[in-house]
């Protein structure tokens, strides 16, 4: 069910996302999906190369709790999250591809690797790669990209943080052979038990996790906040107004 919304282009049902990744991977084709909370919302519509970078993707899951509240406002429409850390958990249960982690601190990815070998004993010889701290513009890319052609990986997680990895998968895609790249941000933390940890599910169903995520890093995330409240008016609006011109002109072309 892959639709537009606040100029991002989503795939909102979680068994089509499954299926077209499997499809992309099986036609030994390449591109990269992107998890897409309220950071990359807000950023891509304040950034325009950024937002170019997000709808390079395939498509984009809805990864905010607030989004599906947003669209089933103006739009009148029930749609349903997908977080990164489920769809992370929904392919590596599939116990069938070959995957590389790039991203977040070697002592993340030694207890990640770890944790999923629990779940897929395969992962234990599969690539965990500690990315040099840089600018997303400094990245080697072609010498990345040489490392994973070789190592031909059939999912490619990456985990630098939006909005640095839509960016790097956007740069990297043009210098790799095959497979999908896709972003999970703070998953790697999560599943590992490393660093940020995640919110309780009670939270993580009444929407309330963006409190516990200001609780472990105040700074970082009021930052976001803060931007995000700034833009949310101006956002919903453009929204509102889009579906009432489309509305018009459809009403315009039944006459």
């Amino acid at each position: 069910m892959r639709q537009s919304f606040f100029e991002i282009n989503y795939e909102l049902s979680r068994e089509d996302a499954l299926r077209e990744i499997d499809e992309r991977i099986q036609s030994g084709g390449k591109g990269y999906v992107v998890v897409a909370d309220g950071v990359v919302l807000n950023t891509a519509n304040r950034t325009p190369h950024y937002l170019q970078a997000v709808n390079g993707s395939m498509f984009s899951v809805c990864d905010s709790s607030f989004v599906p509240v947003y669209i089933r406002l103006i739009h009148g429409l029930k749609v349903h999250k997908y977080y990164g850390i489920d769809l992370m958990r929904d392919l590596i249960r599939k116990k069938q591809y070959k995957m590389a982690f790039l991203g977040g601190k070697q002592t993340t990815l030694y207890a990640l690797r770890e944790k999923l070998t629990a779940t897929d004993p395969r992962i234990a010889d599969m690539l965990f790669w500690e990315l040099p701290f840089c600018d997303v513009r400094d990245f080697d890319y072609q010498g990345i990209a040489e490392k994973l052609n070789v190592y031909n990986a059939d999912i490619i997680w990456v985990s630098l943080g939006a909005p640095k990895q839509e960016e790097f998968m956007s740069r990297m895609l043009p210098y790799l052979h095959r497979g999908v790249m896709i972003s999970v941000g703070a998953a790697f933390n999560f599943l590992s038990g490393q660093g940020e940890k995640r919110a309780p599910q009670w939270m993580i169903d009444n929407n309330l996790e963006f409190v516990y995520r200001i609780t472990q890093n105040p700074k970082k995330q009021l930052n976001r906040c803060v931007w995000i409240i700034r833009t949310l008016p101006r956002l919903l609006y453009t929204e509102w107004k889009a579906k009432r011109n489309a509305k018009h002109l459809n009403d315009y072309n039944k006459l």
